[in-house]
């Protein structure tokens, strides 16, 4: 069993999910969490988060229902040069952010200038995790990532809703595999990633679990588990 979820969101995102703050703790608690990351879309996606309700999670509370938050974003990449759809004002007042690519923000280009992108976007101090940047739709040099991740303090983490049958970003295992390779070769830690927009797939890994161990990737570094190794990696800027 993980015990810790740090891709997750709620109403603030939109995409039809009515979950709160509140319904998702309540939800990760009873399925023996620990820490929960909160980590709804920045403003460049429709209907998410306007920039006050990031503020406002400076506020609130730390503590629901026995288990700890954090309170991220995941950031919208928004071009070559790697900017996001995010202030550095209002990152710097967040615990930590995950930069992904999405079609609505973002014009997959070749695998090269994809790998720009997530080059020059892990250079921003907020930026800790590389989000779901298995998607075939946005191929990039995998080695080249992992190598640039290590000098940046980044990490990759194994997307649940990638891999799982209700996903929607077709056949990611064979660049998943190829993100474990590199992750290993490098040692890079990885995280499992629930990406659940809602109370019903949160601390939820099966499929994340199952290809990891399948891959033989190594426990310790998978971090959902060391907790403390993991809160301090996103804390540092």
């Amino acid at each position: 069993m993980y015990l810790s979820d740090i891709h997750t969101h709620t109403i603030a995102s939109g995409h039809g999910t009515t979950c709160t703050i509140s319904d998702m703790a309540k939800a990760a608690s009873r399925k023996g969490l620990k820490l929960l990351g909160i980590t709804d879309h920045g403003p460049g996606t429709l209907a998410s988060g306007t920039s006050s309700y990031f503020r406002s999670l400076t506020y609130a509370p730390r503590k629901r229902f026995g288990l700890e938050l954090l309170y991220g974003v995941e950031l919208n990449i928004l071009d070559l040069d790697g900017k996001v759809d995010m202030s550095d004002e209002l990152l710097s007042e967040l615990d930590y952010a995950i930069a992904s690519m999405h079609a609505q923000n973002f014009r997959s280009g070749s695998v090269k200038e994809n790998t720009t992108a997530y080059l020059n976007v892990m250079r921003h101090p907020a930026v800790k995790i590389l989000g779901h940047c298995d998607n075939p739709a946005f191929l990039a040099d995998y080695e080249t990532l992992a190598y640039s991740a290590r000098q940046n303090g980044v990490i990759f983490e194994i997307n649940e809703a990638s891999l799982a049958p209700y996903g929607y970003r077709g056949d990611t295992r064979n660049n998943n595999r190829e993100i474990l390779r590199y992750c290993r070769k490098y040692e890079i830690p990885v995280v499992l990633s629930s990406d659940s927009h809602g109370t019903e797939h949160v601390g939820d890994f099966t499929y994340a679990e199952e290809f990891v161990h399948e891959e033989m990737f190594p426990e310790n570094l998978i971090l959902n588990n060391n907790i403390p190794r993991l809160k301090m990696i996103l804390s540092e800027r």
